[in-house]
């Protein structure tokens, strides 16, 4: 089980971040970036089981810049909820906030730190790789899953060894986001999962595809341990 704290970014801005601590010795430090529906059970569920691989594992929860503890379900009132939330999020302050954790994964591990995230995350994973080190931050590499929008972005420089994964049947990213990177980043690793729609490797998501969850994971941890460790 993970805890809760406070981290701050550099804009002076304080938002809250759920940290996990591996036993023994952390291999390095992973900061989790979160989709839409806040740092919720599902997320820190993540964050726990990247500790258990080794990690000293961040979430920061990026939406406290517009409002405090948001933890949202996948259909309804709190899909609605989310999708107002993001219409509010900025890349910019975002980033801040993502810097902030990996300042604390930094600091708490005392080793490498890569950055992982899904969906909107998996979009901030990328931004890390590209424009990090315009906030003094250098991940050892990064890992977006779902990206939104990342073909909008794809001639961006990434700083640090970069993975992918998409759904093959993802109505959210077309493949031409995907080619987009591939095109300007052959070195990019990119992994594309037949049947797989956007969010399938959520487990609490009607999308979840457990199979493809589980590959996209073991290939993430050996990316991660091979760039950090």
């Amino acid at each position: 089980m993970g805890q809760w704290v406070t981290v701050t970014a550099s804009d002076g801005h304080e938002l809250d971040a759920y940290v996990a601590t591996p036993e023994g010795a952390p291999v390095g430090g992973l900061v989790v970036v979160q989709e839409i529906f806040g740092v919720n059970e599902q997320i820190r569920a993540v964050v726990d089981a990247y500790a258990k691989d080794g990690f000293l594992t961040v979430a920061p929860a990026i939406f406290d810049r517009y409002e405090k503890k948001i933890e949202l379900g996948y259909e309804g009132d709190d899909l609605k909820k989310a999708f107002e939330l993001y219409q509010k999020l900025d890349v910019k302050t975002a980033l801040l906030d993502v810097v902030a954790a990996f300042g604390k994964a930094k600091e708490l591990s005392g080793k490498g730190v890569g950055v992982t995230g899904f969906c909107y995350g998996g979009l901030m994973s990328w931004l890390s790789a590209t424009r990090g080190e315009e906030q003094k931050m250098k991940p050892d590499c990064t890992v977006g899953y779902y990206a939104g929008g990342v073909g909008n972005v794809a001639k961006e420089e990434p700083a640090c060894p970069v993975m992918l994964h998409f759904g093959g049947a993802d109505s959210h990213i077309g493949e031409d986001q995907i080619n987009a990177v591939r095109e300007a980043h052959p070195e990019v690793v990119i992994h594309v999962y037949e049947g797989g729609q956007h969010g399938f490797a959520n487990y609490g998501r009607k999308e979840y595809k457990p199979d493809a969850a589980e590959l996209a994971r073991t290939r993430t941890v050996e990316f991660l341990k091979a760039n950090i460790a």
